[in-house]
């Protein structure tokens, strides 16, 4: 199979974190509000980094994914999971036309890992019009995510976040750049593995 060259660029973030910053705090036995900034950070750094290495949206989010050209065959694996919808597949075709597809062009597996949009017409490369440029002619605009609450994110998930946020707020001593850091708790890795995408 191809590997499709690809820029994934944020439409727009989740409206909320995974974890809230009380459930963080009662989860360090921090009271005040003297390091409410930090432990919010952290557990922003702590979902970014956990998304990053499951290739996955927790909370609703958009994304528009650019990509070179169309694979071969009907099927077009998504960079994210679980996908929610497909806002438009645009091509910027011959002419400087943008061309946008009917949704009655494709199907799509959200919830596949990873989730994938089909051609219905059984070949990406000829039932669509081929981008004029080499670069970034497609366009795929895709919501993805668990959905809009926190309470929609698998509860390992959200317990995951929790503890390498905690692991980070306890190890907070600089690091040299070039020396080995701290290695993460392998608890988080074990609540995170059934997660994981699969590749066979």
């Amino acid at each position: 199979t191809m590997e499709l060259l690809m820029a994934l660029v944020p439409v727009s973030g989740p409206a909320v974190e995974p974890v809230s910053l009380a459930e963080a705090k009662a989860h360090l036995r921090v009271t005040g509000a003297a390091e409410d900034l930090l432990v919010a950070s952290l557990v922003t750094a702590a979902r970014v980094h956990i998304e990053l290495t499951l290739s996955r949206a927790f909370i609703t989010q958009g994304w528009s994914w650019f990509i070179d050209a169309w694979p071969a065959g009907a099927t077009l694996p998504l960079p994210l999971s679980p996908v929610q919808s497909i806002g438009a597949i645009r091509v910027l075709a011959a002419g400087d036309e943008i061309v946008t597809l009917p949704p009655s062009a494709y199907l799509l597996d959200g919830a596949a890992q990873p989730s994938r949009v089909i051609a219905k017409s059984g070949s990406w490369r000829d039932g669509t019009p081929a981008p004029a440029y080499a670069a970034n002619g497609i366009e795929i605009q895709l919501i993805a995510g668990y959905g809009p609450l926190p309470s929609d994110v698998p509860q390992p998930i959200r317990q995951a976040i929790l503890l390498l946020a905690a692991h980070w707020f306890e190890r907070r001593e600089a690091v040299e750049i070039g020396q080995p850091s701290l290695p993460l708790p392998v608890m988080v890795g074990d609540l995170l593995s059934p997660f994981r995408e699969v590749r066979l």
